[in-house]
């Protein structure tokens, strides 16, 4: 079973306060599971960048946390730095690491800004490989004009209205939330206070102004000295040497050098094999000759020789033991259709012949997500269910008062062990309407994996019926289950009639027969 790692690079208006980053420190730390990899503080820009990574959901939830504190203690009305600013937390990018994909952290994005947006009332526009508009692919774009100007266009201007929250700005300002590449943020100081001349090298090194592809770039004033501040979004096509050394020529055009330069954050190791492999001229070089390289790759290997093998719900279910069984299979195979659904969506997203169905898409992914989740607890909700009868049974029954209360206990038991897998009939239901209409308007590609979502979910259904009914006739009162009985027969009947409806979708979209 993999273990996906995510990146997190939240940028916070704040650098002059430590109390108040250590606050929004702590507010990340208080989810379990996140390691914090760096924090770097610029007086001048009064920013600070932080970096963390940990698994997908908890890395999600820190960042919630870290823009709830961080909208407490940062007032923009009262900040003021040399770097661009919207709010609060300015940007908020997530980075896929390993075992995770790009699409994964883009609806990381998309929860979050959704989440904060509604809960936190604060704008939140979603960038690079989140962005719901071309135009809002770039920061820049979408940081136009800083808070002030934000504050007075929101609201006023459709362009600068919000993915999600309201159409207003307060003192926290606004949020930027996306997904991205691996980026690194550069800066070189020059030997000079002349921030003319970092202005004219960063216009000669950028890519809007005639520069290298993948730069962006500014010229300020920090710590007494001209600075190229830059943001290189891809390493690989814009090498950093390369980046330094047009600097460094650039620079000699005035009389200047390069002084220094930093890192504000992390940089994957890559660039800088790169950058050592260019400037030492070492042809032939490859990667895995760095000692701890190799180092990393045996102990990589070695923990996926320990990983659980994905067939050990399948070994528990085909071992001789009364748990799991039947509904729990049925909610592991409603699960399985509920995954496909969201593979159907995620490969209708971002094509262009299916823009018009998009934003339907995205709420697809969520509702199907929503419910792989809970039919995967149901797995266990089941066996739990089936073990409480037989804990119900172990009820001692030697008095007449004791037999009343196990028979009691008996009845509650069996009632309940018949509501959990009707509940995952529900969910099955669900799933096939959601199958149903991804193989109506998604990809056309996929349509089969759509249909086969549908015949999952009808499988579904039709097993944790079994259980519905079996566990009622056990009832010493059968008459309490009968509400059941009767939802599970509108169950039934509504499932029929997406069967025969996906049948006359499949034969208009791909000329597919069902039987």
């Amino acid at each position: 079973m993999a273990n996906p790692l995510v990146e997190c690079i939240p940028n916070f208006s704040e650098a002059r306060r430590s109390d108040v980053m250590e606050a929004i420190i702590n507010a990340i730390q208080s989810v379990p599971g996140i390691h914090i990899l760096d924090r770097h503080s610029d007086m001048d820009h009064n920013r600070t960048v932080l970096t963390f990574v940990g698994s997908p959901a908890n890395v999600e939830e820190a960042a919630y946390q870290a823009i709830a504190r961080a909208s407490q203690l940062i007032n923009l009305d009262q900040h003021t730095g040399a770097h661009p600013r919207i709010g609060a937390t300015d940007v908020v990018p997530f980075v896929p690491i390993s075992d995770i994909t790009m699409q994964d952290c883009v609806e990381m994005a998309r929860r979050l800004g959704k989440r904060v947006g509604e809960t936190l009332g604060i704008p939140i526009y979603l960038y690079e490989e989140a962005a719901t508009r071309p135009e809002r692919q770039g920061l820049e774009n979408i940081r136009r004009g800083q808070y002030e100007t934000l504050k007075q266009e929101m609201g006023v201007n459709p362009d600068r209205d919000p993915d999600f929250g309201p159409k207003a700005v307060g003192t926290a300002g606004a949020t930027v939330i996306g997904a991205r590449q691996p980026l690194i943020a550069f800066n070189v100081y020059l030997t000079t206070d002349d921030t003319a001349i970092a202005q004219k090298i960063a216009r000669a090194v950028r890519h809007s102004s005639g520069g290298l592809r993948y730069v962006k770039g500014m010229g300020v004033l920090v710590e007494g000295r001209a600075q190229v501040s830059m943001n290189l979004t891809n390493f690989r096509a814009s090498p950093i040497a390369r980046v330094v050394e047009i600097i460094r020529r650039e620079a000699g055009r005035y009389g200047v050098g390069i002084h220094h330069s930093e890192l504000v954050g992390l940089i994957p190791q890559q660039a800088l094999v790169d950058a050592a492999q260019w400037y030492l001229q070492l042809d032939g070089f490859e990667p895995d000759q760095i000692l701890e390289q190799r180092l990393f790759e045996v102990s990589r290997e070695a923990q996926l020789t320990a990983i659980p093998s994905k067939t050990a719900f399948l070994d528990e279910l085909a071992a001789a033991t009364p748990t799991p069984g039947g509904g729990s299979a049925a909610a592991f195979s409603a699960a399985a259709a509920a995954a496909l659904v969201a593979m159907v969506a995620r490969l209708t997203v971002g094509k262009k012949k299916y823009e018009s169905v998009k934003e339907r898409m995205w709420q697809m992914i969520d509702q199907a997500e929503a419910l792989r989740t809970s039919l995967t607890e149901g797995i266990e909700r089941d066996a739990a269910s089936f073990d409480a009868i037989l804990a119900a049974f172990r009820l001692p029954k030697d008095t007449p008062e004791q037999e009343t209360i196990r028979n009691t206990a008996v009845e509650q038991a069996t009632i309940h062990a018949a509501e959990v897998p009707l509940e995952a009939a529900r969910q099955a239901v669900s799933v096939m309407e959601l199958a149903f209409e991804a193989a109506a308007i998604g990809n056309v590609n996929c349509i089969s994996d759509a249909g086969s979502a549908m015949a999952l979910s009808l499988a579904a259904l039709t097993a944790a019926g079994y259980n519905v009914q079996i566990n009622i006739s056990g009832l010493v009162n059968p008459s309490l289950g009968q509400p059941l009985l009767d939802e599970l027969a509108e169950i039934n009947s509504r499932a029929a009639e997406l069967q025969a409806q996906l049948k006359t979708i499949m034969k208009e979209r791909a000329n597919l027969e069902l039987p």
